[in-house]
């Protein structure tokens, strides 16, 4: 099985003028950031100090202004402007990984079927997540043929319908809201036609900065005009979230600063957020962790993905079923923060896992 890995990579200077590639200068940055010290930040990136000095002083000169402050007995200290060119490295991955990281296995499948074009991949559509990110990983190292294509999930089920998948990630609030948005995937999945298999068991909630220092206390502070929110695009699950919990609220979208910016992944969010872009957003507690942000919890959710009963005895996709039910991917999703594996790989009907409406 090939292994494709795209990363974002961005180059900086003036118009017509010399440029520099950011990649090493990042991760100098970077090193000085966590250790104050640029000797020890060379080292780390492999370079010499003499070498990383260079680097440092020519992007100094590109954008005029400083990037690293040393002082005798006090090591080196990163200015405002490099924390900025961090954080928008942060953000770029954070909005980019999941399209590359989509586009990267629909390349390994091009090559998988050039190389073996008998070998039959188990396809799965579902959005950008912690816990998927972990399990295609996993999936990858047992060898077994999976495609991921990163779509949100109400496109994800509607792919599953139409043929053009064979798994589908989709979430469910635990709660009062649950029947409002399952009714949304039924357009799509039948009882009769569709199974389900656990994930995990999720919790999201407010991202606010690191200690708080708007004092949000909860949903009813999104009215406040001196927050900005940011959003996740139409048709996505915590997108169908937001709605709910703002109708409940009774806050009407024009009511909250910045409805109608959004962000790609609870990731990009998280980003959004850290980097002084946005006062709140709503997201898996994972992604608040990961960028140092303060979270408050709203409520917890299902993760799922739907596939066809018909399907499940197909050898690939009874593989994965079985990979996904081991003790080694339970351990790994309950790892993340605010992910719970108790039931993951468990099979159910839709009527099993939900009290479905009357057809």
């Amino acid at each position: 099985m090939m292994d494709i890995q795209l990363r974002p990579q961005w180059d900086v200077g003036p118009p017509g003028g010399p440029r520099i590639d950011t990649t090493a200068l990042l991760a100098l940055l970077a090193g000085v950031q966590e250790s104050g010290s640029l000797a020890e930040a060379a080292r780390a990136a492999g370079q010499s100090y003499r070498h990383a000095w260079g680097l440092i002083k020519h992007a100094e000169g590109l954008f005029g202004a400083p990037l690293v402050v040393s002082g005798r007995g006090r090591g080196s200290v990163l200015t405002e402007l490099a924390h900025k060119l961090i954080w928008a490295d942060r953000r770029i991955a954070a909005r980019l990984s999941p399209l590359l990281e989509s586009l990267a296995s629909e390349l390994e499948r091009d090559l998988e079927r050039s190389l073996e074009p008998s070998r039959g991949a188990v396809r799965i559509d579902a959005s950008h997540g912690f816990a998927v990110a972990r399990l295609m990983e996993l999936m990858h190292a047992a060898a077994l043929p999976v495609e991921l294509r990163y779509r949100n999930s109400l496109e994800s089920v509607a792919s599953l319908a139409r043929g053009d998948c064979d798994l589908a990630g989709l979430h469910v609030p635990i709660g009062e809201f649950e029947g409002r948005a399952l009714r949304r995937y039924l357009r799509w999945l039948r009882p009769e036609t569709h199974c389900l298999v656990h994930v995990a068991v999720r919790t999201q909630g407010l991202f606010v900065a690191r200690d708080n220092p708007h004092q949000v206390r909860g949903l009813a502070d999104l009215r406040r005009t001196d927050l900005r929110f940011v959003n996740r695009p139409e048709g996505s699950g915590t997108r169908v979230l937001t709605d709910l919990l703002l109708e409940r609220e009774g806050i009407a979208e024009q009511e909250v600063q910045g409805f109608d910016d959004t962000e790609l992944t609870h990731a990009a969010v998280a980003a959004y957020i850290a980097s002084g872009m946005a006062d709140v957003g709503i997201g898996v507690q994972t992604a608040a962790q990961r960028f140092g942000l303060h979270f408050i919890p709203l409520l917890r959710e299902r993760y799922f993905f739907a596939l066809r009963i018909a399907g499940r005895e197909q050898p690939p996709v009874r593989a994965v079923l079985a990979k996904l039910a081991s003790p080694e991917i339970r351990a790994a999703i309950a790892s993340l923060a605010g992910y719970h594996a108790a039931e993951t790989g468990k099979v159910q009907r839709l009527d099993e896992a939900f009290d479905l409406p009357p057809t």
